[in-house]
């Protein structure tokens, strides 16, 4: 079976959320993580009314420039008003078109509940995020599915869809990794009696017994034959905060 190096780092830093008895002074994989996502939240200041609907600036700028390009002049509506004949459209052009006539109708609806002919910017803007916030799902979900089977498959032999994470995967993996040695090479042979000879958890080492007590911890002690179903996996991780 072969790694590569980053898919290694990567196997380290699950097997290390995975139990936390392990320590391999790695904590500098999970903050420099931590900084990319804290970097990524700096940018432009949405409005109120975009926090009251948990839109970004960005998005924010996106709507405000697809409602313009169909906005009538009203007194009173700074944004002023769109013709409900164009929401439609409007949708189309952020990419978040209705699914159905169904759903537009609803929208239509909802937008305009006097029939009137007219959306205002603040109700248009609610429906949109309504669909940006459904997508957004959509896409997590999607990306979720693809981090899940990369990190499954680091501990499967490189199969995604292996039915079970099994032991002998575990064995390989902190093999591979070397975790399954003392970390200070020389001091174990001298004997004292009775037993202290046997490695047992020590800094970063990883005995069969961890092996088998995260097996059990993962799939709630049906038995270390078992293994760990992905479902199982994705769970530990989230449990780990691995992933959300």
């Amino acid at each position: 079976m072969s790694i590569q190096l980053l898919a290694l780092k990567s196997a380290v830093q699950l097997l290390q959320e995975w139990t936390p008895t392990l320590r391999f002074g790695l904590s500098a994989g999970a903050s420099s993580s931590a900084a990319a996502s804290t970097s990524k939240a700096t940018a432009a200041r949405p409005s109120k009314l975009a926090k009251e609907h948990n839109l970004t600036a960005e998005e924010e700028a996106e709507i405000r420039e697809a409602f313009s390009l169909f906005a009538e002049p009203m007194e009173g509506e700074k944004e002023g008003v769109i013709p409900i004949g164009d929401v439609r459209r409007a949708l189309i052009a952020l990419g978040i078109p209705a699914s159905s006539p169904a759903q537009l109708a609803t929208f239509t609806a909802t937008l305009d509940p006097d029939d009137e002919g007219f959306a205002t910017y603040g109700a248009f803007l609610g429906i949109c995020a309504l669909q940006l916030q459904a997508r957004r799902r959509d896409d997590d979900e999607e990306a979720h599915r693809a981090e899940l089977d990369e990190a499954y498959a680091l501990f499967a032999g490189g199969d995604a869809d292996a039915p079970a994470i099994t032991l002998e995967h575990l064995r390989k993996v902190a093999a591979l990794l070397r975790l399954d040695q003392p970390a200070h090479g020389g001091s174990g042979e001298g004997g004292g009696g009775g037993g202290g000879g046997n490695k047992k958890e020590g800094d970063g080492l990883v005995t069969e017994e961890v092996l088998r007590d995260m097996i059990l911890e993962a799939n709630g002690g049906a038995g270390v034959g078992k293994g760990v179903a992905k479902d199982e996996f994705d769970r530990v991780m989230r449990r780990a905060g691995v992933w959300r």
